[in-house]
């Protein structure tokens, strides 16, 4: 987190950027607050890009650089999907796709004690949120948020889990709505859990919905959304043919 910020966006918001290139100068800012997410880094008052991609902002505060890639790079306050590998008594090591496992506190759930540590196998799927990302150390991560509500942090049961690049999961998760996720929403009853790094639950009552929706998600990332429409009006339509 930076401690100034710009009161217009940079004019480099949803341009291609690379390393090196600076992005914001903050001798020439407001005093307020800005965010920096994946991507960015500060030297001095200059806002600076480290990995190729795109510059995005979201209002009211957050700046990050845009890539697709399978390597996720942790970033605090990310919602990301992690896989329960091993557990001490003070912490659960989790795979989020990271340079390293992160350790999830036995105590980060909601009202948390020592009298209610939950118990997961080994492979339970989690939604968490990364609250803590130093380089050179493992990452932390919380079953809630920041007021410590679990706010559908958690454990993921049954459905179907399927790994993509961080360029879909932002798609997925993108507002407005992306066509695909809006088109079924309109038609199927299904749930979602979109992580930033690289994973997605997709949870139906019948596993062909599961499916289904599965694939199109995968397959969306290259669509404009008017294929992304006509793919799932034809999706739908097999589903009607099938049933």
């Amino acid at each position: 987190m930076v401690e100034k910020s710009s009161s217009s966006s940079s004019t480099l918001v949803d341009q291609p950027v690379v390393p090196g290139d600076v992005v914001l100068d903050l001798s020439n800012m407001a005093n307020e607050t800005i965010k920096l997410g994946g991507g960015l880094r500060q030297d001095h008052d200059a806002i600076s890009v480290s990995k190729v991609g795109k510059l995005r902002f979201t209002k009211p505060n957050k700046y990050w650089v845009e890539s697709s890639q399978k390597r996720y790079v942790p970033c605090v306050e990310d919602c990301v999907l992690g896989i329960v590998v091993d557990s001490r008594s003070d912490n659960f090591l989790v795979d989020i796709k990271g340079p390293a496992l992160a350790f999830l506190p036995v105590l980060a759930f909601e009202g948390g004690t020592r009298r209610n540590i939950p118990k997961f196998e080994m492979g339970a799927l989690l939604y968490v949120r990364v609250v803590k990302a130093n380089p050179g150390m493992n990452p932390e991560l919380a079953c809630t948020d920041a007021s410590g509500k679990a706010a559908g942090f958690g454990l993921l049961k049954d459905g179907y889990m399927f790994e993509c690049s961080t360029g879909l999961s932002r798609m997925l998760l993108s507002s407005p709505t992306c066509p695909v996720l809006e088109s079924f929403g309109k038609k199927l009853s299904f749930e979602t859990a979109v992580g930033l790094n690289g994973r997605v639950w997709v949870n139906a009552d019948s596993p062909s919905t599961t499916i289904v929706v599965s694939n199109a998600l995968l397959n969306s990332e290259t669509l404009s959304g008017v294929q992304q429409r006509i793919m799932v009006d034809m999706l739908l339509n097999n589903l009607k043919l099938s049933s």
